[in-house]
């Protein structure tokens, strides 16, 4: 018997899906089998790991990992070898990016609230003061870290919002493909992988949503027969003032939205992590975003 069960399991013609909430977004996962058992461990074992990984890196959870790094007080605070690699990869995002991606950046969302509300009204567009003020806390080479401990300086915390939910699909689709053959889909929000081609020996169809129409979600369909989608942009999170829109894609340095570049970047990868910070990366170079991932040599696709 499953414990724990935190999500909906419904039969189709040829497959199950399960949905589930995490990660402050709608989940699915499709498993084409006619075994409900088999469907319902897959479920479990999706949901489950998600929900950890959740638990363990959110910042607004007190008893997280994350938030105990944070409330350290510029004190060491020991962590695990899996904490550790997370934080080996947000180092690789910050050079990639040559300081563009800083997890150290989440403090600017103090300044910054990307709700889709329109500032004109509200009168509460973040200053050049208020940016300024908090950029002071920015900055990822200030932080030490090694195997068994990370330090920040005080007044300053770590976001792993900008890849947690990558990681959360590849751990969550290794445990199921160990678990089963069966094809399978998992989607947290928009970012997917699949294990492999479909009972059929087809390729999944995956819609992938307008930036600006969430009703128009059959516009781009794109074929991914193995590996994974992660798309980054601001279909949700925006704000408007003065009659032009903000994403809450930030630059680390600055402070300030990154402009001129498109809307939404859907990006193809082994791996969602990597799909991820491909996508991410490459809307932080503003109007050089498909530049940078044409040099990349990946299949992504630009959004305006």
């Amino acid at each position: 018997m499953l414990a724990n069960k935190s999500y909906s399991l419904l039969k189709r013609q040829g497959d199950y899906i399960a949905h589930f909430r995490a990660m402050a977004s709608p989940c699915e996962v499709i498993i084409e089998t006619q075994q409900k058992n088999i469907a319902e461990q897959v479920a479990h074992l999706v949901t489950a790991e998600v929900e950890r990984i959740e638990k363990k890196y959110s910042r607004y959870l007190a008893d997280s990992v994350c938030s105990q790094i944070n409330n350290s007080q510029g004190q060491a605070c020991a962590i695990d070898n899996e904490t550790f690699l997370l934080l080996n990869f947000a180092e690789q995002c910050y050079q990639l990016s040559h300081g563009l991606f800083d997890i150290t950046s989440g403090i600017l969302a103090k300044s910054w609230q990307f709700d889709g509300r329109n500032c004109d009204k509200t009168r509460d567009f973040p200053s050049e003061k208020d940016v300024t003020e908090q950029l002071k806390h920015v900055g990822w080479p200030r932080v030490k870290y090694q195997a068994d401990f990370v330090q920040l300086p005080q007044g300053m915390s770590i976001d792993f919002g900008g890849i947690a939910k990558e990681y959360a699909v590849d751990k969550a689709m290794m445990l199921a493909t160990q678990y089963t053959k069966a094809p399978i889909l998992i989607n947290l929000g928009g970012d997917i992988s699949v294990s492999g081609l479909r009972c059929n020996n087809l390729a999944w169809q995956v819609a992938i949503e307008s930036p600006h129409n969430e009703q128009a979600q059959g516009d781009l369909i794109v074929s991914l027969t193995q590996g994974a989608l992660a798309t980054s942009g601001d279909s949700k999170r925006f704000i408007l003032y003065q009659n032009k829109r903000y994403s809450h894609i930030i630059n680390a340095k600055t402070g300030w939205p990154v402009s001129g570049g498109p809307s939404s970047i859907t990006v193809a990868a082994p791996q969602c992590t990597t799909a991820g910070m491909l996508a991410t990366l490459a809307l932080l170079q503003g109007r050089d975003a498909e530049k940078m991932l044409l040099a990349q040599h990946v299949n992504f696709w630009a959004r305006y």
